[in-house]
């Protein structure tokens, strides 16, 4: 990407489409090397109603890559910072393991790696996506979920889920601008 225009990504999340398999969860830690205990990424299921109309609810969930991030404000370093793509990193050679950015983010998004002593988070697969490929929970989930895109690009498919569905965001209220919505 190093001639190209910076992107703005983002994701759309259907969670009515999730069967709860947890593909896109097992995809992410093993892309990631994430640590037993820990995730980038989850996947809540919630219980509707009462007996016998009763319902499941899935609810993926993952840092929201806010455009107003309230853990790159508070992290007293710079490792946690907005690269040129508006995608949130933490780099882990500036990281003093304060957990000041865990305590800031609205969203619980992020985990403290007691083995390096630093912290972590889901990065969209930067990795991949420096590679041309899509975030590894996005290609491997079975019904298409998570639906990664430039908001810049109209022919992006985020761009036109967005522009034909309604959506929300998470914790609208707090002013993060996330860019992780949810078809409603």
């Amino acid at each position: 990407m190093s001639d190209e225009r910076p992107r703005r990504y983002a994701m759309v999340i259907d969670g009515r489409a999730c069967l709860n398999c947890k593909a896109c969860v097992v995809a992410c830690k093993a892309e990631n090397d994430v640590p037993l205990g820990h995730n980038r990424i989850w996947v809540n299921q919630t219980e509707k109603g009462s007996f016998p109309f009763v319902s499941v609810q899935m609810d993926p969930g993952q840092c929201m890559q806010c455009d107003n991030p309230p853990c790159v404000r508070v992290c007293p370093t710079g490792a946690s910072y907005i690269d040129a793509d508006g995608i949130i990193l933490v780099n882990p050679a500036k990281c003093i393991g304060c957990r000041y950015c865990i305590e800031a983010c609205p969203y619980a998004a992020r985990y403290f790696d007691e083995e390096s002593g630093t912290v972590d988070k889901c990065t969209f697969c930067r990795h991949r996506i420096d590679a041309g490929q899509e975030p590894a929970c996005v290609v491997t989930c079975p019904t298409k979920v998570r639906v990664f895109g430039d908001l810049d690009d109209p022919d992006s498919e985020a761009s036109k889920l967005l522009a034909r569905n309604r959506v929300e965001v998470r914790k609208e209220e707090a002013g993060t601008e996330p860019k992780i919505f949810y078809l409603s």
